[in-house]
């Protein structure tokens, strides 16, 4: 077992599904008013660089249920803010506190972090991976589909952290993926190629309408994302006919699902028609970062 949680591809399909067998059960304790003290008197330093609303609740009130403490460190109150190194900071966090989660932009910050810190490090998001959201859609899947790796998923929009993810976890869970990105925003090409060493079976479109035909579960995020809002007009004209719309969704399967990892800009990427729809399984989704997120606290610091 690895000691980080960094990116999704560093995990076996074996681990990835152990975590969701323990997510089940700590999500049945949880809705059964049962206690699950897995990490009782631990603590959990959480650093953010990027601002965050489910993130942070979701990760502090998990350390909470599993009978730990979180406590919220913003980068700019903290010496790291004003220019520490990296391998300092984490070398001295991790004589204070069990695990660390980090909320960054760069992955080569998170990595350093990892490499210099004694404890288990969480990648809660940076510029390239999210891979704790990846984990709670697709544990969610799950919970709407039978057999989640063997449906046909889509993603339509950037090919930001989020794209990479799920290309991630086609190389790793060996479901069909359709990726639609504009041109000039596709995902990163290393992670591309490391999915297609792993046999991952990924069509690559500027098509939506291709990506989405017959697909079973939609997936998509805001067009610009933070740090890029400078960007958001050119960005409304690039990404025109990307939106996840009822037209594309009726493309998809009868019975399709549609996922969107939050918060949306409604009526831009996707539209308050469809989020508001039988197909939408967005709050699910939403709720199971709490649930999958506990699973990875207690499977890296029990």
């Amino acid at each position: 077992m690895n000691k980080d949680f960094l990116c999704l591809s560093d995990w076996s399909l074996e681990a990835l599904e152990k975590i969701f067998a323990l997510t089940s059960d700590l999500k049945s304790k949880q809705k059964a008013g049962l206690q699950h003290h897995l990490l009782t008197g631990k603590t959990l330093g959480m650093l953010f660089e990027k601002s965050s609303t489910r993130t942070r609740v979701s990760f502090e009130a998990g350390m909470f249920q599993l009978g730990g403490h979180a406590l919220f460190l913003a980068s700019g109150n903290t010496q790291m803010g004003r220019g520490e190194p990296v391998k300092d900071t984490a070398r001295c966090m991790a004589r204070y506190v069990d695990g660390v989660m980090i909320r960054t932009y760069s992955q080569q910050v998170i990595e350093e972090f990892a490499r210099y810190s004694s404890v288990p490090v969480i990648n809660g998001l940076t510029d390239s991976y999210h891979p704790c959201q990846i984990m709670a859609d697709l544990f969610t899947v799950s919970e709407h589909k039978k057999n989640y790796r063997e449906l046909s998923y889509c993603w339509i929009g950037d090919g930001n952290n989020m794209a990479n993810s799920w290309i991630n976890a086609a190389g790793i869970f060996g479901f069909e993926l359709r990726v639609a990105t504009p041109v000039g925003y596709e995902p990163d090409a290393d992670v591309c190629k490391r999915a297609a060493d792993a046999g991952a079976r990924i069509l690559y479109t500027n098509d939506p309408r291709e990506a989405a035909r017959g697909a079973q579960v939609l997936n998509t995020d805001v067009w610009a994302s933070m740090g890029q809002e400078e960007e958001q007009q050119e960005r409304e004209k690039a990404f025109a006919g990307y939106q996840i719309n009822m037209d594309l969704v009726n493309l998809a399967d009868p019975d399709c699902v549609v996922m969107h990892c939050l918060p949306a800009h409604r009526d831009e990427e996707i539209t308050d028609e469809v989020m508001e729809s039988r197909h939408a399984i967005i709050y699910d989704e939403a709720e199971n970062r709490l649930h999958v997120q506990k699973a990875i606290m207690a499977t890296l610091m029990d």
